[in-house]
Order: C-alpha cells, then sequence, then structure tokens
C-alpha cells in the first residue's frame, strides 16, 4: 500500500512540474505580431516636419527625447538609467566657418579650391581660429598603420606641420585577392574615421581624404552636406588638441589637380603595391577655420524591461533618433527628415518594445531598449555609452541595432551587415528560415557598412553586436528593384531633405519582417542561456575574450 501511495505522489508530483513546465514554455513562446499600423504610430510623427530633423542641441532634440520618454512611460517600462529614461552625453557642438577658398602653391601654377565644390575643411580642436599656413602636402597613400599586414604609409616621415593627403578605402579595395588586407571588405583602415586617428598619431598638422564614390559608398553631396557647418563631438580633457589641427576631404577632381601638378602617375597603384613609401608632393596648402563653440549635453533615451532570474545580464537593443536638422535648402525643402535614417529604426525599436511589454512577456534577461544621439556626428551616444556603460560590459550578452531600415516592402532576403563576424547571425538565421527567408551577406562590403552605425561602438569593447535587414531581393518584384530602390534612395534622399514619411511611396511589410525577426531574436537571447562569441579571424573576439576573464 505504502508503495502504491508512494508512486501516485510521485505521478502527481512530476505531473505538477510537467504542467509547470509547459504553462512556462507557453508564456515564453506566445510571441506577439508586429504590424505595419504599430510601426506606422511611431514612425509617422518622428519623420515628420514638428520634429524638425531630430538634430542633437535643437528643439529638434528636445521635442524628440520627450517623445520617446513619453512613449515608454506610456507602455509601462522602466526608466533604465536609475530614476531617469535619459543618460547624458557631454558634447561640445563646434560651428567651423572655413575660408572660402582652400589655396595651393608650390607647382607651376596656384590651385584655387572652393569650399563645398571642391573641399570641406574643419577642425576638432576647441579654439576660435586656426589656419594651415603653407602647409607641405604629402602623399601618403591609404594613411594606414597595419603591423599584421606589415604595412606603414607613414614610414621614415616626420610629419611634424604637414598634411597627409590619402585615399579613402583601403588597398585592399578593387583587388580580387581576400587576403590582401579583406579584400573587397572594407577593414576599419578603410574608414575615414580610422585615417584622422592615425595621422593625428603621427603628428600631422593636417589630413585630407581623396573622395571618390565607388570606394567610399557615397556621392560628394553626402561629404559636402555633412561635414560642414556645426558639427558635435564627445568632449575631451585636453580639449581636441591631440586631433589634427585641419580635417577635410577634397574632390577626386581636386585631388587628380594636385597629383598631376606633384608629377605623381598611378597614384592608387603606387598606394595599393606593398612597399608603398609617403611622396612628398612639393605643393603647400593655406587653409583657415573659425569656430564657434556650444557645452551641451545631448541624451540617450534607455529604457527596461527588467528580467527575472538573471536580471544583471542584459540584451541591448540600439537605434539612433538623431538625424541633421535644419540645413541647406534643396528643392524648397531645408527640414532633413530622416525618415529612413533613423525614424525607421526607432519606430521599429519602439513597436518592439510595445509587444514584449504589452504581451506580459518576463524575460529572464533584461532587456535594454537604448535610442542613442548624434550617430550622425560620428556614433557619439554609443561611443559614450560603451565606455560609460549603465550594465556591465562583460554582462552585456549582445547588442542588436537597428538603422536605416527600408521601406519598399516584403524581402526574401535577410542581409548581414558584417557577415562572418559573430554567432548572433547563426541565431538570426534560424528565424528568418522560419519567415520563408534566406541570409546573405552584404552584397557591398567595399562600403564598410558595419563601421558606420552604432552597433560598431559596441563591438569596440567587444559586445557581439547585430545588424541587419532585408535589403537585395524584393519578395514579388526581385533583385533587380531591390537594387534600384536603394540606389535611387542613396542619390536622391539620403542625407537630403526628400528622406522623409510618404505613405504613398513607403511599404513596411519589409520593417515588419525585420522587426518581428528582431524581437524574436531579442527574446531568445533573454530566455535561454546563450552566451553568443565572435567567430573566428573576427578583429573583436580577443577584447570579449579579454572582458570575460
Amino acid at each position: 500500500m505504502m508503495k502504491i501511495l508512494y508512486s501516485i505522489l510521485v505521478c502527481l508530483a512530476f505531473s505538477t512540474i510537467l504542467s509547470s513546465c509547459e504553462q512556462r514554455k507557453a508564456d515564453t513562446s506566445s510571441i506577439p505580431q508586429i504590424t505595419a499600423e504599430e510601426i506606422e504610430t511611431f514612425l509617422k510623427p518622428l519623420g515628420s516636419d514638428e520634429f524638425e530633423g531630430r538634430k542633437p542641441f535643437t528643439k529638434g532634440e528636445a521635442k524628440t527625447t520627450a517623445y520617446l520618454e513619453a512613449q515608454f512611460k506610456e507602455m509601462g517600462l522602466q526608466p533604465g538609467n536609475g530614476n531617469s529614461y535619459f543618460q547624458e552625453v557631454p558634447l561640445v557642438e563646434i560651428t567651423g566657418t572655413s575660408s572660402q577658398t582652400m589655396t595651393i602653391q608650390g607647382g607651376n601654377e596656384t590651385i584655387t579650391l572652393n569650399t563645398k565644390n571642391d573641399f570641406v575643411a574643419y577642425t576638432e580642436r576647441e579654439t576660435e581660429k586656426i589656419a594651415l599656413e603653407g602647409s607641405e602636402l604629402v602623399f601618403c597613400g591609404f594613411g594606414i598603420v597595419a603591423p599584421e599586414y606589415d604595412w606603414n604609409d607613414y614610414e621614415g616621415l616626420d610629419m611634424t606641420g604637414k598634411t597627409a593627403v590619402v585615399l579613402v578605402n583601403d588597398p585592399g579595395f578593387g583587388s580580387e585577392d581576400s587576403t590582401f588586407f579583406k579584400g573587397n571588405i572594407m577593414t576599419y583602415y578603410g574608414r575615414w574615421t580610422y585615417k584622422y586617428e592615425e595621422a593625428a598619431r603621427q603628428g600631422a598638422a593636417g589630413v585630407l581624404i581623396v573622395h571618390e564614390t565607388r570606394a567610399a559608398g557615397y556621392p560628394w553631396a553626402v561629404v559636402a552636406n555633412s561635414w560642414s557647418g556645426a558639427k558635435l563631438n564627445l568632449t575631451t580633457d585636453d580639449k581636441g588638441q591631440s586631433k589634427c589641427a585641419i580635417q577635410g576631404w577634397i574632390t577626386l577632381e581636386s585631388a587628380s589637380k594636385l597629383f598631376s601638378e606633384a608629377n605623381i602617375d598611378n597614384y592608387t597603384g603606387k598606394a595599393s603595391t606593398k612597399g608603398f613609401k609617403p611622396i612628398p608632393m612639393g605643393l603647400n596648402a593655406s587653409v583657415s577655420v573659425e569656430n564657434t563653440m556650444r557645452y551641451d549635453a545631448s541624451k540617450n533615451v534607455v529604457a527596461i524591461i527588467p528580467g527575472t532570474n538573471r536580471a544583471d545580464e542584459v540584451i541591448l537593443y540600439s537605434a539612433h533618433w538623431d538625424h541633421l536638422g535644419i540645413g541647406t535648402v534643396v528643392n524648397g525643402d531645408s527640414i532633413y527628415n530622416g525618415a529612413l535614417d533613423n525614424a525607421s529604426g526607432t519606430a521599429c525599436m519602439l513597436a518592439i518594445a510595445k509587444n514584449i511589454q504589452e504581451a506580459g512577456i518576463k524575460p529572464e534577461r533584461t532587456i535594454l531598449f537604448n535610442f542613442v544621439t548624434a550617430e550622425e556626428q560620428g556614433l557619439l551616444g554609443s561611443a559614450y555609452y560603451a565606455v560609460n556603460p549603465l550594465f556591465p560590459v562583460e554582462k552585456t550578452v549582445a547588442n542588436l541595432n537597428m538603422d536605416m531600415m527600408q521601406a519598399t516592402g516584403e524581402m526574401n532576403d535577410l542581409t548581414v551587415i558584417g557577415y562572418g563576424q559573430s554567432e548572433l547571425e547563426d541565431l538570426a538565421e534560424e528565424i528568418a528560415k522560419t519567415q520563408g527567408r534566406y541570409m546573405m551577406p552584404n552584397q557591398t562590403p567595399s562600403e564598410g557598412l558595419f563601421f558606420r552605425s552604432d552597433h560598431f561602438s559596441f563591438a569596440k569593447v567587444g559586445i557581439p553586436a547585430f545588424y541587419a535587414k532585408g535589403l537585395n531581393d524584393h519578395k514579388q518584384k526581385g533583385k533587380d528593384f531591390a537594387k534600384d530602390a536603394i540606389g535611387e534612395f542613396r542619390t536622391t534622399s539620403y542625407h537630403r531633405p526628400s528622406d522623409e514619411y510618404n505613405t504613398k511611396t513607403m511599404d513596411l511589410g519589409g520593417m515588419v519582417q525585420d522587426a518581428q525577426l528582431y524581437m524574436e531574436l531579442g527574446l531568445k537571447l533573454a530566455n535561454e542561456p546563450i552566451y553568443p562569441k565572435w567567430k573566428e579571424g573576427s578583429e573583436f573576439k580577443a577584447i570579449r575574450e579579454k572582458s570575460m576573464k
């Protein structure tokens, strides 16, 4: 009798455990479905003129951050920074006005370059006036020092007082050799930010990057609009004195004149040849910049859904809320709305937060939603968070970043920016398959897109980061249509006033797919004991391993 009673009790206990497990499984697996209407609810206002282009340090910032805070409160999400929905990001706004011309002397004739048409010049030094006066120009190839590739474009050269003229991208661009740097996949050495950093390390007074649309990945108009006027920087103790006095760009046509005057032919071929040595150009440049400075703090907007039994471990969603504000008039419009860049990612992330919260899902790990500031000024909000994290880096399981989502309809593909970097893409691929989609690498690896959005700031401190979207294969109209849509946006709307919300031309079906995938990926990471890793060959693998010790 005792054996029978014991058996009954065991069965009842086992049944109760099974029932509890099944109930728990049902609670966490009942994933809500995001709709286009929900995304549109957020996208329409954020992409409208009301928000004045959402530039930091403007009325547009105040309106945007207040709107995001209000949305979090209405959803019932908890503040992400103690009792506050804000993380202050101390910045300096430097409004620079360059001289109308840059004068190049030393050859057979004086070359005069005109601001914005031929060059842009600015400084990150916090000073009222600064100039290059007869600074010697030196062609420094791609401006790279990379010991792992046995490459030094500054070898044997003292750059004090001199200005480096460097090419955009890196030596592997255009080659078919994936072992030469990374072939057509841009390395960090190809990014303009790196070239400024390295020139400063070499002690150069100035640095001028030669723009070329194919190698840069964007036309000259983007440079002229983005690197002139007021620019934001993180404040530093030395007030930017460690930076080059003058930083800037020159057009390919202008650079060709300089190389011709300096009798340097096949300059790209020379710069791409191993063993390249810097070439003095026999030319001197003069240009000046006058600044006004304004110090203030912008805001990252943060909220959490707290975890249950692993609340100290965090899934970090990110999207930048900012754009370019009010600027140069184009076709009668001066408000740079940034509907796709990046009201789209902001709206998708709000839809994710809303759906998780309203479904009553209680994740095991904490989910942090971080709308970062000043991405357009150089990933400043995410860079600040990365070195001043609200949750420890080693406890941040992954970053899921959303930026410039597409509005051309449903897609067959999920294109991964930085394909092959981390195990997050393997988890995402499983979800993409349930949507009837396949995964593919970014089709323009030479553009260095992995280094051009906020996930890069988190990757630099070792956090596995993921950035993907449907991009290259339209569900009904195919790959050619998708390619044309990308091309049209880049040439007519990217960083222009025409990037605005339009119900007649926008189809949010692709955003729905991507937001749903990001939500499911985030919940999987939040509820399972997964710690995704960087893959072999990733430059971020060693950083992560060091932080986890």
